[in-house]
């Protein structure tokens, strides 16, 4: 039997996934958390074969909770699933660890076989994914100026370029204005910019805002 740990903080999200397992005979769901703090208590009292993990979750976010995971339970694999294109996220996530990336979009066509993979100890990603890691490979001298930053500093980047304020991009990530603040002028600096509108049109033209 498949044990799977399903984590989001969209109560909704998790009854469907759950509703999606429960229709598979091999498979069952062992505990649902609604944040990274709930996800690492419950995988200290549940024996899981599987993490289906939302990357966007408040206070640490999933990829937080990811590399927590995968510090303390080297073998356990973590599908991550999220909102976001996977052009971009879906590299960093596999870089730190995750066995797999699944859009929620295609969550629903895609889940049962994602999980099949992961827990057989493969990798789950798709086409454009694999193409975006060989395109990895190719020298740092070639690489974008985003990819310089680190996973929290990309967040903030990519929320900023949506529209959000520093207040609201506080409130979501549990952080003081005075810290996101901080971020801004670290991604500024490291991006050579100096307005948002930089940042937002750099955003657009590769493909990194939702």
């Amino acid at each position: 039997m498949i044990r799977i740990l399903i984590a989001d903080d969209h109560e909704i999200v998790r009854k469907g996934l759950a509703q999606i397992v429960a229709e598979t005979p091999d498979m069952e769901v062992c505990g649902e958390a609604g944040s990274a703090q709930e996800t690492l208590s419950l995988l200290r009292q549940q024996d899981c074969s599987v993490v289906v993990l939302d990357i966007s979750m408040p206070g640490r976010s999933g990829l937080d909770a990811l590399k927590d995971i995968k510090h303390q339970y080297p073998r356990l694999p973590v599908l991550i699933l999220s909102t976001h294109s996977e052009d971009e996220y879906a590299v960093r996530v596999l870089k730190a660890g995750a066995a797999g990336y699944l859009t929620k979009g295609s969550a629903s066509k895609e889940l049962i076989a994602a999980i099949r993979k992961v827990h057989a100890g493969g990798k789950y990603i798709s086409e454009s994914v694999a193409e975006k890691l060989v395109s990895n490979l190719e020298t740092s001298a070639g690489q974008n100026p985003h990819e310089s930053l680190s996973d929290r500093e990309y967040n903030v980047m990519c929320m900023i370029a949506s529209g959000k304020t520093l207040k609201q991009i506080a409130d979501e990530l549990s952080l003081s204005e005075k810290t996101v603040s901080t971020y801004r002028t670290r991604i500024m600096e490291k991006m050579n910019m100096k307005k948002n509108t930089e940042l937002v049109r750099y955003c657009m033209q590769h493909g990194l805002l939702q």
